[in-house]
């Protein structure tokens, strides 16, 4: 399942903001920290991680980023107060990215109140019950292997398994796969695999263990357990994406909008090809990657 958005690449940019849309603001604002008397609140924190967050180190976490932001917020009061002093503000330079921030804050704070407009309970479970409705049916094999480098062995293997070894135990002992446990791939689609693969497995019944089989990784002896139709996933494993989704797309149909009533007039070098869309947002899939 994808939910996918024709949204303008700068839209995503925005959309960090929409993710914020728990972080609504305090009832009443906390100080947290006074610099000769001028109070930093919860809500300047807030703001600050608004701006900030996506460049902040991962390593930062819990108490250490509210930390960071404090002292962020602390050395942005000293020097501007500096730059008030040094009449900065009088400048044409600040008047000019004064004006620009300006705009940034309106256009995120109009799509923040856009992406709370959009993302109701009903918005999000009628998304979510059309995209399950239009999902095409597809087949999921769960199947085992043994990896070897040379044809021999991998015959080998098979003469094993098929005197009664359990195949597991075989796998475990001489596979050269590393990221399969007793051989194990647990469920995938055709696709997730490469064709020589695929082509075995899926031409295979449930308890049926192939010939040797080669690919561009060596020789596998495969040994289908059991198929099914991909189930479709739970709204409460999706739901944070298909929030996402319903909120870009609700952004990007306003600013498609826009576009389309304003006379626009460019005058530096179009690229060739269009700007790629917004990144697309695929539901999780409990697949392993291709052998």
């Amino acid at each position: 399942m994808s939910f996918k958005s024709t949204a303008p690449r700068r839209v995503a940019s925005a959309l960090a903001f929409a993710a914020a849309l728990g972080l609504a603001a305090p009832a009443m604002a906390k100080v947290v920290a006074k610099v000769d008397g001028m109070e930093i609140t919860d809500e300047d924190m807030r703001l600050a991680l608004e701006d900030i967050g996506p460049s902040l180190p991962q390593q930062l976490q819990g108490k250490q980023r509210e930390s960071y932001l404090v002292d962020f917020l602390i050395d942005s009061k000293l020097m501007a107060r500096k730059a008030a002093a040094e009449k900065v503000a009088d400048t044409p330079e600040f008047a000019k990215r004064l004006a620009f921030l300006r705009e940034k804050a309106l256009m995120e704070t109009e799509l923040n109140r856009i992406a709370k407009a959009a993302a109701t309970e009903e918005a999000i479970k009628k998304t979510y019950e059309e995209a399950k409705t239009n999902q095409k049916p597809e087949e999921e094999v769960r199947a085992r292997h043994i990896l070897l480098e040379k044809e021999e062995d991998a015959k080998a293997a098979l003469k094993r398994v098929k005197a009664g070894e359990d195949f597991g135990k075989v796998a475990k002992e001489l596979s050269k796969d590393p990221g399969s446990e007793d051989g194990d791939l647990g469920w995938f689609t055709k696709e997730r695999m490469v064709p020589e693969f695929s082509d075995a497995a899926f031409k295979m019944k449930p308890g049926e263990i192939s010939e040797p089989v080669k690919s561009q990784f060596g020789w596998h002896v495969i040994k289908v357990e059991e198929k099914r139709t991909r189930p479709f996933p739970a709204f409460d494993q999706v739901k944070d994406q298909v929030l996402r989704y319903v909120v870009q797309k609700a952004q990007s149909e306003v600013v498609l909008k826009l576009r389309e009533g304003a006379k626009i007039e460019r005058f530096d070098e179009t690229p060739a090809a269009p700007a790629p869309a917004a990144p697309k947002a695929d539901a999780p899939k409990a697949q392993p990657e291709k052998k």
